[in-house]
């Protein structure tokens, strides 16, 4: 399996949704970094799963135990390694899948290529559960990044046909988001429709997806380089290494290939001294390098593939159509807790450019 991610720091994700813990060892990280426990813990807290209507009945506390790499609250240079340790697993709402797979889930094709012997509990280690740890590094990227002034950020932009305000109208604009309470929206109205959306599809036994949007402010310019080790290359790479993401675009995206030259083209304009672009259609990435805007993208999550409905399902055993309704604990509605994912998975990627920054200075 490929669990592995970065060109300067490297990050590994272990585990089973189901195991006795799940974990990360991030390697390459420059010695002497502070690291705040408390605000680590609230930014996986934003992940955890059982704190709302929302989202699953599965309670995991998922504080982090580290290993090795971090003493006095700084890193010492030695690879980071964490774990969380699972406890509140029901393995037996699984075991009918061996033989007869999920629609829209990986038990099909974890089938085919590891020949019967994956771990189907909770999906093993294709489940979301596993990005907790990436939700660790990710944490921790986030800090150390604040502390040279760039910001992560993301909120849910689209929810059940429901659309959050965008997240600024000024290009330009550095400031903070602020989001409503424990639901990571801008306008809380719009909030409060979406949480009724979920509420509606899980009564119904189903499930909804949605679109997150994501800001990265305080980027210089000149970070990232061209072809594969472009920005848009580095952050689509481990932002698609989330279960349920289907699809990732950046600045003006798909809507862009419906304009012409001179309405996507963004404008250059001196700003204080300073080189800046009229507008954002860039997404802040210029030929894979950061042109000093905001860097900005959106990210497709589908809906949650494990729903009570029946479905049509097939008997691998047997080689005949089957229904299925599926057992066990599931969120109506992913997109809330993957909001802190894509902002880890942002930061892992942002941190690895600017330590290979650091290369080139």
């Amino acid at each position: 399996m490929s669990s592995t991610y970065g060109e300067n720091l490297k990050l590994s994700i272990f585990g089973q949704s189901h195991g006795a813990a799940i974990g990360m060892t991030l390697d390459g990280i420059p010695a002497g970094l502070p690291v705040d426990p408390a605000a680590l813990n609230q930014f996986l807290s934003r992940r955890a799963p059982g704190q709302g209507a929302y989202t699953t009945a599965r309670k995991e506390v998922d504080l982090p135990d580290f290993l090795s790499g971090i003493v006095n609250n700084h890193t010492c240079g030695a690879p980071i390694a964490a774990i969380i340790r699972n406890e509140n697993t029901r393995s037996g709402d699984y075991n009918n899948l061996m033989d007869c797979p999920r629609p829209g889930h990986a038990d099909y094709t974890a089938q085919v290529k590891y020949k019967g012997y994956q771990d189907i509990a909770g999906g093993g280690h294709f489940s979301g559960r596993l990005t907790a740890p990436l939700c660790i590094a990710g944490g921790l990227c986030k800090q150390w990044l604040e502390a040279t002034g760039i910001t992560v950020q993301a909120h849910i932009s689209v929810l059940g046909g429901i659309a959050d305000e965008p997240l600024f109208q000024d290009p330009t604009s550095q400031a903070v988001l602020s989001l409503c309470d424990d639901f990571p929206v801008l306008n809380k109205e719009a909030g409060d429709r979406m949480k009724q959306a979920i509420a509606e599809a899980k009564a119904d036994g189903d499930s909804l997806g949605g679109i997150i949007e994501c800001i990265v402010t305080g980027l210089p310019a000149g970070w990232g380089d061209p072809m594969f080790g472009g920005m848009e290359s580095r952050i689509a790479s481990i932002v698609y290494g989330i279960p349920a993401v289907k699809g990732i675009d950046f600045g003006s995206g798909f809507s862009g290939s419906y304009m012409r030259g001179s309405e996507n083209n963004d404008a250059y304009c001196i700003d204080d001294g300073k080189i800046v672009t009229v507008t954002n259609n860039a997404g802040g990435i210029l030929g894979g390098i950061t042109n000093g805007m905001p860097l900005i993208f959106t990210t497709a999550i589908k809906p949650t593939p494990s729903i009570s409905k029946l479905q049509q399902s097939v008997s691998l055993s047997a080689m005949t159509t089957q229904e299925l309704q599926v057992r066990g604990r599931h969120d109506p509605c992913i997109v809330p807790r993957a909001v802190p994912v894509i902002e880890a998975a942002a930061a892992i990627a942002i941190y690895d450019a600017y330590l290979a920054s650091r290369k080139d200075a």
